[in-house]
Protein backbone atom coordinates (compact mmCIF):
# COMPACT_ATOMS: atom_id res chain seq x y z
CA UNK A 1 0.00 0.00 0.00
CA UNK A 2 1.38 3.72 -0.90
CA UNK A 3 0.10 6.75 0.32
CA UNK A 4 -2.45 8.50 -1.80
CA UNK A 5 -1.65 12.04 -3.78
CA UNK A 6 -4.22 13.56 -5.63
CA UNK A 7 -1.70 15.27 -7.43
CA UNK A 8 -0.18 12.57 -9.24
CA UNK A 9 -3.48 11.79 -10.64
CA UNK A 10 -4.06 15.70 -11.97
CA UNK A 11 -0.51 15.24 -13.69
CA UNK A 12 -1.85 12.71 -15.62
CA UNK A 13 -5.55 14.86 -16.62
CA UNK A 14 -3.21 18.08 -17.47
CA UNK A 15 -0.98 15.68 -19.70
CA UNK A 16 2.27 15.80 -17.72
CA UNK A 17 4.72 13.26 -16.31
CA UNK A 18 3.57 11.85 -12.66
CA UNK A 19 6.56 11.07 -10.34
CA UNK A 20 5.37 7.10 -10.54
CA UNK A 21 3.12 5.22 -12.24
CA UNK A 22 -0.95 6.26 -11.64
CA UNK A 23 -4.05 4.08 -11.37
CA UNK A 24 -8.00 4.48 -13.04
CA UNK A 25 -10.71 2.67 -12.73
CA UNK A 26 -14.37 3.83 -13.45
CA UNK A 27 -15.02 1.60 -10.83
CA UNK A 28 -14.39 -2.08 -9.36
CA UNK A 29 -17.39 -4.12 -7.91
CA UNK A 30 -18.53 -4.85 -4.77
CA UNK A 31 -16.41 -8.04 -3.69
CA UNK A 32 -13.34 -6.52 -4.50
CA UNK A 33 -14.69 -3.00 -2.31
CA UNK A 34 -15.17 -5.28 0.82
CA UNK A 35 -11.87 -7.59 0.36
CA UNK A 36 -9.74 -4.27 0.13
CA UNK A 37 -11.44 -2.31 2.50
CA UNK A 38 -12.35 -5.08 5.37
CA UNK A 39 -15.58 -3.64 5.14
CA UNK A 40 -18.45 -6.24 4.80
CA UNK A 41 -21.31 -4.00 3.89
CA UNK A 42 -22.58 -2.15 0.67
CA UNK A 43 -23.30 0.87 1.92
CA UNK A 44 -26.00 2.88 -0.86
CA UNK A 45 -24.75 5.78 -3.06
CA UNK A 46 -24.37 8.92 -1.41
CA UNK A 47 -23.55 7.99 2.03
CA UNK A 48 -21.03 8.50 3.95
CA UNK A 49 -20.48 4.64 4.84
CA UNK A 50 -20.21 4.28 1.27
CA UNK A 51 -17.60 6.96 0.89
CA UNK A 52 -15.28 5.02 3.80
CA UNK A 53 -15.50 1.80 1.98
CA UNK A 54 -14.76 2.89 -1.34
CA UNK A 55 -11.85 4.99 -0.31
CA UNK A 56 -10.38 2.71 2.34
CA UNK A 57 -10.46 0.03 -0.91
CA UNK A 58 -8.96 2.23 -3.63
CA UNK A 59 -6.00 3.54 -0.84
CA UNK A 60 -5.49 -0.09 -0.16
CA UNK A 61 -5.19 -0.74 -3.65
CA UNK A 62 -3.07 2.20 -4.78
CA UNK A 63 -5.04 4.40 -6.22
CA UNK A 64 -5.16 8.58 -5.53
CA UNK A 65 -9.06 9.31 -5.80
CA UNK A 66 -12.02 7.38 -4.46
CA UNK A 67 -15.28 6.62 -7.48
CA UNK A 68 -18.32 6.88 -7.15
CA UNK A 69 -21.82 8.44 -7.59
CA UNK A 70 -22.43 11.81 -5.04
CA UNK A 71 -26.11 10.64 -4.12
CA UNK A 72 -29.04 8.96 -5.29
CA UNK A 73 -30.06 11.55 -7.85
CA UNK A 74 -31.53 9.71 -10.77
CA UNK A 75 -34.60 10.16 -13.81
CA UNK A 76 -36.93 8.07 -12.72
CA UNK A 77 -37.26 5.29 -14.67
CA UNK A 78 -39.96 2.23 -15.18
CA UNK A 79 -38.61 -1.15 -13.24
CA UNK A 80 -37.27 -4.11 -15.70
CA UNK A 81 -35.68 -7.49 -15.57
CA UNK A 82 -32.00 -6.81 -17.03
CA UNK A 83 -29.83 -10.14 -17.00
CA UNK A 84 -27.00 -10.48 -18.48
CA UNK A 85 -28.11 -8.71 -21.11
CA UNK A 86 -31.04 -6.62 -22.43
CA UNK A 87 -32.77 -4.98 -25.28
CA UNK A 88 -32.22 -0.86 -25.67
CA UNK A 89 -35.62 -1.00 -26.79
CA UNK A 90 -36.99 -1.90 -23.15
CA UNK A 91 -37.37 1.39 -21.14
CA UNK A 92 -40.06 3.25 -22.87
CA UNK A 93 -41.33 5.95 -20.08
CA UNK A 94 -41.35 9.01 -22.96
CA UNK A 95 -42.95 8.07 -26.05
CA UNK A 96 -45.39 11.78 -26.92
CA UNK A 97 -45.64 14.74 -25.79
CA UNK A 98 -48.31 14.12 -23.10
CA UNK A 99 -46.25 11.74 -21.46
CA UNK A 100 -42.99 14.03 -21.93
CA UNK A 101 -45.33 16.60 -19.70
CA UNK A 102 -46.57 14.41 -17.55
CA UNK A 103 -43.01 12.79 -16.51
CA UNK A 104 -42.07 13.41 -13.02
CA UNK A 105 -38.97 15.35 -13.65
CA UNK A 106 -36.42 15.25 -11.01
CA UNK A 107 -35.03 18.40 -9.45
CA UNK A 108 -31.06 18.09 -8.73
CA UNK A 109 -31.26 21.14 -5.94
CA UNK A 110 -33.76 18.99 -4.02
CA UNK A 111 -31.20 15.98 -3.44
CA UNK A 112 -28.58 15.26 -0.40
CA UNK A 113 -24.98 16.31 -1.19
CA UNK A 114 -23.97 16.84 2.27
CA UNK A 115 -21.91 13.35 2.21
CA UNK A 116 -19.62 15.25 -0.17
CA UNK A 117 -18.61 17.22 2.53
CA UNK A 118 -18.88 14.78 5.31
CA UNK A 119 -16.09 12.55 3.10
CA UNK A 120 -13.22 14.62 4.54
CA UNK A 121 -13.80 12.98 7.30
CA UNK A 122 -12.88 9.90 6.20
CA UNK A 123 -10.88 9.92 2.97
CA UNK A 124 -7.36 9.08 3.54
CA UNK A 125 -4.61 11.89 3.90
CA UNK A 126 -4.05 12.90 -0.14
CA UNK A 127 -6.89 11.75 -1.46
CA UNK A 128 -9.96 13.32 -3.37
CA UNK A 129 -13.36 11.90 -5.05
CA UNK A 130 -13.67 11.55 -8.65
CA UNK A 131 -17.71 12.42 -8.96
CA UNK A 132 -19.58 10.23 -11.91
CA UNK A 133 -22.85 11.40 -13.04
CA UNK A 134 -26.16 8.77 -12.88
CA UNK A 135 -25.69 7.55 -16.53
CA UNK A 136 -25.00 10.64 -19.25
CA UNK A 137 -27.25 12.82 -21.52
CA UNK A 138 -27.18 10.26 -24.37
CA UNK A 139 -27.76 6.98 -21.98
CA UNK A 140 -30.24 8.86 -19.96
CA UNK A 141 -32.50 9.75 -23.43
CA UNK A 142 -31.92 5.79 -24.53
CA UNK A 143 -33.51 4.59 -21.29
CA UNK A 144 -36.25 6.96 -20.92
CA UNK A 145 -37.47 6.70 -24.45
CA UNK A 146 -35.90 3.15 -26.24
CA UNK A 147 -32.82 3.32 -28.96
CA UNK A 148 -35.76 2.73 -31.95
CA UNK A 149 -38.25 5.23 -30.71
CA UNK A 150 -35.51 8.04 -30.24
CA UNK A 151 -34.52 6.81 -33.60
CA UNK A 152 -38.04 7.54 -35.10
CA UNK A 153 -38.16 10.78 -32.98
CA UNK A 154 -35.26 12.27 -33.92
CA UNK A 155 -36.86 12.02 -37.73
CA UNK A 156 -40.61 12.40 -36.91
CA UNK A 157 -40.81 15.01 -33.81
CA UNK A 158 -37.29 16.46 -33.57
CA UNK A 159 -38.58 18.76 -31.26
CA UNK A 160 -39.92 16.72 -28.73
CA UNK A 161 -36.55 14.93 -29.13
CA UNK A 162 -35.13 17.92 -28.57
CA UNK A 163 -37.10 19.13 -25.77
CA UNK A 164 -36.01 15.54 -23.81
CA UNK A 165 -32.15 15.84 -24.96
CA UNK A 166 -32.65 19.48 -23.24
CA UNK A 167 -34.69 18.12 -19.92
CA UNK A 168 -31.99 15.71 -19.09
CA UNK A 169 -28.99 17.69 -19.95
CA UNK A 170 -29.59 20.87 -18.36
CA UNK A 171 -30.40 18.66 -14.60
CA UNK A 172 -27.28 17.19 -15.29
CA UNK A 173 -25.37 20.17 -15.54
CA UNK A 174 -26.94 21.08 -12.07
CA UNK A 175 -25.78 18.24 -10.69
CA UNK A 176 -22.35 18.70 -11.26
CA UNK A 177 -22.68 22.26 -10.57
CA UNK A 178 -23.78 21.41 -6.80
CA UNK A 179 -21.19 18.52 -6.66
CA UNK A 180 -18.30 21.07 -7.51
CA UNK A 181 -18.99 23.28 -4.57
CA UNK A 182 -17.60 20.52 -2.16
CA UNK A 183 -13.45 20.76 -2.21
CA UNK A 184 -13.56 16.92 -1.64
CA UNK A 185 -14.58 16.69 -5.55
CA UNK A 186 -11.64 16.67 -7.05
CA UNK A 187 -12.39 16.20 -10.47
CA UNK A 188 -15.75 14.83 -12.52
CA UNK A 189 -16.59 12.06 -15.17
CA UNK A 190 -19.36 12.60 -17.54
CA UNK A 191 -20.23 8.42 -18.03
CA UNK A 192 -22.11 7.95 -21.12
CA UNK A 193 -21.75 5.61 -23.73
CA UNK A 194 -22.41 6.86 -27.10
CA UNK A 195 -21.46 4.49 -29.67
CA UNK A 196 -21.01 0.83 -30.93
CA UNK A 197 -18.21 -1.19 -31.87
CA UNK A 198 -17.94 0.17 -35.65
CA UNK A 199 -19.71 3.89 -35.00
CA UNK A 200 -21.15 6.38 -32.68
CA UNK A 201 -24.77 5.25 -31.75
CA UNK A 202 -26.73 8.38 -33.96
CA UNK A 203 -24.98 10.33 -36.70
CA UNK A 204 -22.29 13.11 -35.22
CA UNK A 205 -24.84 15.28 -36.87
CA UNK A 206 -27.23 14.56 -34.49
CA UNK A 207 -24.87 13.97 -31.47
CA UNK A 208 -23.33 17.45 -32.06
CA UNK A 209 -26.81 19.08 -32.20
CA UNK A 210 -28.46 17.25 -28.91
CA UNK A 211 -25.71 15.81 -26.71
CA UNK A 212 -22.63 17.17 -27.32
CA UNK A 213 -23.35 20.79 -26.07
CA UNK A 214 -25.01 19.81 -22.75
CA UNK A 215 -21.87 17.67 -22.15
CA UNK A 216 -19.45 20.92 -23.40
CA UNK A 217 -21.39 22.91 -20.46
CA UNK A 218 -20.57 19.91 -17.66
CA UNK A 219 -16.69 20.12 -18.91
CA UNK A 220 -17.09 24.05 -18.81
CA UNK A 221 -18.63 24.06 -15.53
CA UNK A 222 -15.89 21.75 -13.98
CA UNK A 223 -13.06 24.01 -15.62
CA UNK A 224 -14.49 27.16 -14.04
CA UNK A 225 -14.56 25.06 -10.68
CA UNK A 226 -10.53 24.27 -11.48
CA UNK A 227 -11.59 20.50 -11.70
CA UNK A 228 -10.78 18.20 -14.88
CA UNK A 229 -13.46 16.37 -16.65
CA UNK A 230 -13.03 12.77 -17.50
CA UNK A 231 -15.07 11.55 -20.51
CA UNK A 232 -16.04 7.61 -19.81
CA UNK A 233 -17.39 6.26 -22.95
CA UNK A 234 -18.03 3.31 -24.86
CA UNK A 235 -17.45 2.75 -28.63
CA UNK A 236 -16.12 3.80 -31.76
CA UNK A 237 -15.72 7.57 -31.27
CA UNK A 238 -13.28 7.97 -34.20
CA UNK A 239 -15.34 10.32 -36.08
CA UNK A 240 -15.87 12.60 -33.32
CA UNK A 241 -12.92 12.72 -31.32
CA UNK A 242 -11.79 16.24 -32.40
CA UNK A 243 -15.09 17.17 -30.70
CA UNK A 244 -14.28 15.55 -27.44
CA UNK A 245 -10.66 17.48 -27.72
CA UNK A 246 -11.41 20.52 -29.43
CA UNK A 247 -14.85 21.85 -28.83
CA UNK A 248 -15.83 19.76 -25.37
CA UNK A 249 -12.64 19.94 -24.06
CA UNK A 250 -12.18 16.88 -21.92
CA UNK A 251 -8.99 16.26 -20.02
CA UNK A 252 -9.24 12.90 -20.56
CA UNK A 253 -10.32 10.04 -21.88
CA UNK A 254 -11.87 6.73 -20.47
CA UNK A 255 -12.77 3.02 -22.37
CA UNK A 256 -11.04 1.25 -24.91
CA UNK A 257 -11.19 -1.94 -26.85
CA UNK A 258 -8.91 -3.85 -28.92
CA UNK A 259 -11.01 -4.80 -31.39
CA UNK A 260 -12.02 -0.94 -31.99
CA UNK A 261 -8.62 0.40 -30.94
CA UNK A 262 -5.91 -0.78 -29.09
CA UNK A 263 -4.48 2.07 -26.24
CA UNK A 264 -1.07 1.70 -26.94
CA UNK A 265 -2.55 3.10 -30.83
CA UNK A 266 -4.92 5.37 -29.16
CA UNK A 267 -2.47 6.68 -26.65
CA UNK A 268 0.26 7.50 -29.90
CA UNK A 269 -2.67 9.08 -31.72
CA UNK A 270 -4.75 11.15 -29.00
CA UNK A 271 -1.92 11.22 -26.39
CA UNK A 272 -0.06 14.39 -26.97
CA UNK A 273 -4.11 15.95 -26.69
CA UNK A 274 -6.14 14.22 -24.06
CA UNK A 275 -5.08 12.44 -21.42
CA UNK A 276 -5.35 8.43 -21.85
CA UNK A 277 -7.12 6.38 -18.90
CA UNK A 278 -7.06 2.93 -18.59
CA UNK A 279 -7.19 0.45 -21.55
CA UNK A 280 -6.22 -2.86 -20.45
CA UNK A 281 -8.92 -4.81 -22.54
CA UNK A 282 -11.42 -6.71 -20.13
CA UNK A 283 -11.67 -9.71 -22.60
CA UNK A 284 -7.68 -9.80 -22.32
CA UNK A 285 -7.79 -8.46 -18.38
CA UNK A 286 -10.39 -11.86 -18.58
CA UNK A 287 -8.49 -14.87 -20.75
CA UNK A 288 -4.39 -14.00 -20.59
CA UNK A 289 -2.02 -15.30 -18.37
CA UNK A 290 -0.60 -13.12 -14.90
CA UNK A 291 2.33 -12.62 -16.73
CA UNK A 292 0.82 -11.66 -20.18
CA UNK A 293 -1.08 -9.14 -18.23
CA UNK A 294 1.91 -7.64 -16.27
CA UNK A 295 3.95 -7.77 -19.71
CA UNK A 296 1.56 -5.57 -21.55
CA UNK A 297 1.10 -3.42 -18.31
CA UNK A 298 4.65 -2.93 -18.12
CA UNK A 299 5.31 -1.85 -22.02
CA UNK A 300 1.87 0.67 -21.78
CA UNK A 301 3.87 2.03 -19.10
CA UNK A 302 7.25 2.27 -20.73
CA UNK A 303 5.18 3.76 -23.66
CA UNK A 304 3.94 6.80 -22.04
CA UNK A 305 6.69 7.48 -19.62
CA UNK A 306 8.40 10.35 -21.51
CA UNK A 307 5.27 12.17 -22.58
CA UNK A 308 3.06 11.61 -19.61
CA UNK A 309 -0.59 11.42 -20.06
CA UNK A 310 -1.37 8.16 -18.63
CA UNK A 311 -3.19 5.99 -15.88
CA UNK A 312 -2.82 2.55 -15.90
CA UNK A 313 -6.24 0.34 -15.49
CA UNK A 314 -8.76 -1.66 -17.45
CA UNK A 315 -10.02 -0.45 -20.49
CA UNK A 316 -13.87 0.08 -19.31
CA UNK A 317 -14.11 -1.16 -15.24
CA UNK A 318 -13.27 -4.21 -13.05
CA UNK A 319 -16.58 -6.52 -13.32
CA UNK A 320 -16.46 -9.42 -10.75
CA UNK A 321 -15.94 -12.14 -13.82
CA UNK A 322 -12.16 -10.83 -13.86
CA UNK A 323 -10.23 -13.04 -12.40
CA UNK A 324 -8.76 -11.21 -9.33
CA UNK A 325 -5.16 -12.43 -9.98
CA UNK A 326 -5.30 -10.95 -13.14
CA UNK A 327 -6.65 -7.60 -11.87
CA UNK A 328 -3.77 -7.60 -9.27
CA UNK A 329 -1.02 -8.32 -11.32
CA UNK A 330 -1.75 -5.24 -13.88
CA UNK A 331 -1.99 -3.09 -10.17
CA UNK A 332 0.75 -4.32 -9.14
CA UNK A 333 3.02 -3.47 -11.86
CA UNK A 334 2.37 0.14 -11.14
CA UNK A 335 2.20 0.13 -7.37
CA UNK A 336 5.24 -2.08 -7.02
CA UNK A 337 7.05 -1.23 -10.05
Amino acid sequence: MRKPCFDEFVAVLRRKRPSRPVLYELFLNETLYRKLSGIESSPPAGTIDRWRLVSTAMERAGYDYAPDVANEFRFPKPEFTAKNTFSLNEPHTIVDRASFESYAWPDPDAFDYSALAAAKSVLPEGMKLVVLGPCGVLENALQLVGFERLCLMLSDDACLAGDIFDGIGSRLLRYYQNCLRYDTVGAVVGNDDWGFKTQTMFSPAHMRKYVFPWHKRIVAAAHEAGRPAILHSCGNLRLVMDDVIDDMQYDAKHSYEDTIQPVEKAYREYGGRIAVLGGMDVDFLCRSTREDVKKRSRAMLRLSSSRGGYALGSGNSVPEFIPEENYFAMTSVAVEG
